[in-house]
């Protein structure tokens, strides 16, 4: 699953975009991109394992503005943001970020984003790879709300690794260590307007650095990786591997809009008890009374060495019989096992079922697994810093 590609040339077209980060990505030697959200995303440098270390171990870069930012404005935004998500968004402060779900009349999960509110009445939505702000946008015409859904020249990069702090701390100051998981800081770095939030998509300590003058994106870049320099810091890829790790979904891969939060172990805490009515409430209040079929839960395979061949929606059996699909698996260097996801029916979701996949090579037994694999109590994104 995590073997490198390989491609004499890839064309760049006019049909996706690139980001203010794009030719400084190609000069640090990214060799494939993939599409997500119409933009080019950076798919590897090197070997996903080097990287890893990397993350693990120092502290990275990462070209993420592919999580495009769908902003709400207007008097009624707050009300608009609440409607789209099973979420409370009446706790979340002015500064504050949750990850939340965008549902659909039937429960389904259109969309998971991590969602920033810099104002009384301005939300940002950073989205996983689909359409959800044409959602956002077509559900505001019928919502009956006075607000402005649009897609600001807004472009993250990501800081993320152990050694991150020391980073952003030379680049922004010791008032970024004041910055809570979850929370956010609207700042300049020399004249280039930024917000900071202490996000990220590897479970490991890090910020987010949300550029808002595109044309000042090279420049940005070169100020992280000089001040990274001294704590070894390297550009690399979303990391496939830390975030299974933690338990992170991929949207489109692991999940889409067919499955709901209560089949996927560890969504069901964003449905959250609340009189406020939102978009699949009485779906999914009829959902969690009657309980789902199926589960997405934790994969390992028995294994103790890295699997090869095994294909994208691999088909799991028991006994003989097709009864799952594994969604990804990857090696974990930390855990010294292969690890991913596999859907099952409800009755095999427990840990400790086992189960058979049929590799390109032959087959492989493995068994279900809790989520998250490692750092359950998420102890890791907090670490030194200040937390809620």
């Amino acid at each position: 699953m995590n073997e490198i590609a390989t491609m004499a040339e890839f064309r760049f077209g006019p049909r996706y975009r690139k980001s203010p980060f794009f030719e400084a990505t190609r000069r640090a030697g990214c060799k494939s991109w993939g599409i997500y959200n119409h933009m080019y995303l950076p798919d590897y440098y090197d070997d996903p394992v080097e990287e890893y270390r990397s993350l693990t171990n120092d502290v990275t870069l990462w070209d993420v503005s592919v999580e495009r930012i769908v902003e709400v404005t207007g008097p009624d935004a707050s009300e608009f943001t609440n409607r789209l998500t099973p979420r409370d968004l009446t706790k979340c402060a002015v500064g504050q970020g949750k990850y939340v779900l965008i549902t659909a009349e039937d429960g389904g999960i259109v969309n998971e984003p991590v969602l920033l509110r810099l104002g009384e009445n301005q939300w940002w939505l950073a989205l996983s790879d689909s359409d959800a702000g044409l959602w956002a946008r077509g559900y505001s015409v019928s919502s009956g709300l006075d607000v402005k859904v649009r897609e600001p020249e807004v472009y993250p990069v990501q800081v993320q690794g152990p050694k991150s702090k020391d980073v952003m701390t030379h680049l922004f100051g010791d008032s970024v260590m004041n910055i809570r998981y979850y929370w956010t800081m609207e700042t300049d770095l020399d004249g280039i307007p930024v917000v900071i939030s202490r996000t990220g998509w590897s479970a490991e300590i890090g910020f987010e650095i949300y550029l808002r003058d595109p044309s000042r994106g090279e420049e940005l870049w070169e100020r992280i990786m000089e001040a990274g320099e001294p704590y070894r810091i390297r550009p690399i890829a979303p990391s496939q591997i830390r975030r299974i790790e933690a338990g992170m979904v991929r949207y489109g891969a692991d999940i889409t809009i067919e499955n709901n939060p209560f089949e996927v172990m560890g969504l069901e805490r964003l449905v959250e008890d609340q009189d406020a009515d939102y978009i699949g409430k009485e779906a999914l209040m009829r959902i969690k009374a009657e309980g789902v079929s199926r589960k997405l839960v934790g994969f390992i395979l028995d294994n103790d060495e890295p699997v090869r061949g095994l294909p994208d929606a691999a088909p799991a059996f028991r006994d003989g019989e097709e009864t799952g699909r594994v969604t990804t698996i990857v090696w974990s260097p930390r855990m010294e096992r292969n690890i991913g996801y596999v859907w099952v029916p409800i009755e095999f979701a427990a840990p400790g079922n086992k189960l058979e996949v049929r590799t390109l090579t032959g087959t492989a037994m493995g068994q279900t697994a809790a989520l998250p694999f490692f750092d359950p109590k998420k102890t890791m994104p907090s670490q030194g810093l200040s937390a809620d």
